[in-house]
């Protein structure tokens, strides 16, 4: 408790760290928000402008980034079914379909009420029980990731729509595009054809831009054509409960935020998994627990609700191997990693033993951070507003930049702009002929850590699949995945 007030009295001794902490949400919800983009390259960039803060104002700043950027990726993944960044992938499933029957805003307001209620709980949890998850974090190996892979790619079941069989298809097709560069395990060449830009495989950024924002252009565009209209793009309801996420409906879903938020903050423990597999095991759990799963995809709350808060839940988790044992999970964390060292602070077990109030005061101030997102980020959701009331022709041309502006600036490639225009038009023809686009994406995004960790453990074992049923942890999610197979298998039986 000393050690917390102490952390307290030190955050908001300087207001200079309260105004970094502004200043990184803001900067992270723009950043987020623009296709291609992502907290990444921006903590990067922002990294060598804080040699000269103070070490909590420089990690308030980078931090503020973090958890803005993370949730600035639903803005765009809702209004113009592209997602600022991967982690948002799973929230245009329902956002989109949303902001289609015009309740943009009550869409927008779900992502930021439940990104903020991730952050605040995976705040709280760092706070308090950071060296226990930490060591349960170190049970895990490759069979334990392998079965949580598994388990997470049995979402595809839930949206796939009305044909199970298009939804496999789907999700067969994006398995092996996710196989394309050289082999994780050997550095074989695997379907490049002698073209090296296909050797790191093909950018999911560009993927994701492609198949769900231009195949949407050219989808709505076509619509555009056939009616001669100039009508806005997306229609916006008058309804009041349209507009608004009411105390009743936010305390309906009480249960689904602790489910999110938890499964956040256990996959955020795990190195090397991330926020954007939290967010479709999230959506999954919520689409098998729900008594309407059919509303999954057609624009169900809960299905921007659970993703977001799980996404954001994975902020602060990821931060308790980081700091307790100095083990960055992913890009971002390594480049905090980075910042820790510079400002004098070595991540560790006697970190909190040495430098306890700074640290208390960084947990807190991550705390903080996401009460401020809260008043950010409505800002910024009356700016999005805008784009429901503009027309067609003024909201395409600018779409279609962001789109080719933010594919570009992730690798100065303009490779990945082919890749983006060919997804744009596989998406075109995949929404006219009914096949849906989830399951593609979802399969494709974890098929590389479901082989990595499967080749691994198989190597461990000398070849043997035993090893995925003598740990506990693994053989808990194998069950788990029949069961959700079978309930699958059940429901579209029931619906026949």
């Amino acid at each position: 408790m000393d050690l917390l007030l102490q952390g307290l009295a030190i955050l908001f001794s300087d207001w200079y760290n309260i105004a970094a902490i502004f200043g990184g949400v803001a900067i992270g919800i723009i950043v987020g928000a623009l296709p291609g983009l992502g907290p990444v390259a921006v903590i990067a960039i922002a990294l060598p402008f804080t040699y000269l803060m103070g070490s909590l104002e420089a990690m308030m700043l980078l931090l503020g980034i973090y958890i803005g950027g993370i949730y600035g990726g639903s803005i765009t993944a809702i209004l113009l079914n592209s997602p600022g960044t991967p982690n948002s992938a799973a929230t245009l499933f329902d956002g989109y379909p949303m902001a289609q029957q015009g309740k943009a805003q009550k869409a927008l307001k779900m992502a930021l009420f439940g990104s903020v209620t991730g952050g605040i709980l995976s705040a709280l949890g760092l706070l308090l029980i950071a060296p226990l998850l930490a060591k349960i974090a170190l049970k895990f190996g490759p069979p334990e990731y392998f079965a949580i892979i598994v388990f997470s790619l049995t979402i595809i079941g839930s949206v796939s729509g009305e044909s199970l069989l298009k939804g496999l298809i789907c999700a067969t097709v994006g398995l092996l595009l996710s196989t394309i560069g050289l082999c994780p395990i050997s550095g074989t060449s695997r379907f490049c054809f002698e073209n090296i830009n296909l050797s790191s495989g093909l950018s999911i950024i560009a993927m994701l831009i492609g198949i769900f924002a231009l195949s949407e252009v050219m989808f709505q565009a076509e619509k555009a054509i056939r009616r001669k209209g100039q009508e806005a793009f997306l229609i916006e309801s008058n309804k009041r409960e349209d507009q608004r996420v009411s105390l009743k409906e936010f305390l309906s879903m009480k249960w689904l935020l602790l489910r999110s938020s938890v499964i956040g903050m256990s996959i955020g423990t795990l190195p090397g998994i991330g926020a954007v597999t939290a967010a479709f095991i999230s959506y999954g759990a919520a689409a098998r627990a729900s008594k309407e799963p059919e509303r999954f995809g057609k624009g169900a709350l809960e299905g921007v609700a659970a993703p977001e808060t799980a996404n954001n839940a994975v902020t602060g988790a990821a931060l308790i191997p980081l700091l307790v044992l100095g083990i960055p999970g992913d890009v971002v964390t390594a480049i905090l990693l980075g910042a820790l060292i510079i400002h004098g602070m070595v991540p560790g077990p006697e970190l909190f033993q040495t430098q306890g109030p700074t640290m208390f005061g960084l947990i807190l101030g991550l705390l903080v951070g996401n009460f401020v997102m809260l008043l950010v980020g409505r800002l910024f959701i009356k700016f999005g507003g805008l784009v429901t009331k503009a027309a067609r022709h003024v909201v395409f041309p600018v779409t279609v930049t962001l789109c080719i502006v933010g594919t570009y600036a992730i690798n100065s490639n303009f490779f990945d702009l082919e890749i983006m225009f060919i997804f744009g038009i596989i998406g075109y023809f995949m929404r006219k002929w009914g096949f849906p686009i989830p399951p593609l994406i979802i399969a494709f995004i974890l098929g590389p850590m479901a082989e990595i960790n499967l080749r691994q453990a198989l190597i461990i074992s000398d070849g043997s699949m035993r090893i995925f049923l003598v740990s506990p942890i693994s053989l808990a999610f194998l069950i788990l995945t029949f069961l959700s197979i079978a309930g699958v298998i059940y429901r579209k039986a029931k619906e026949r």
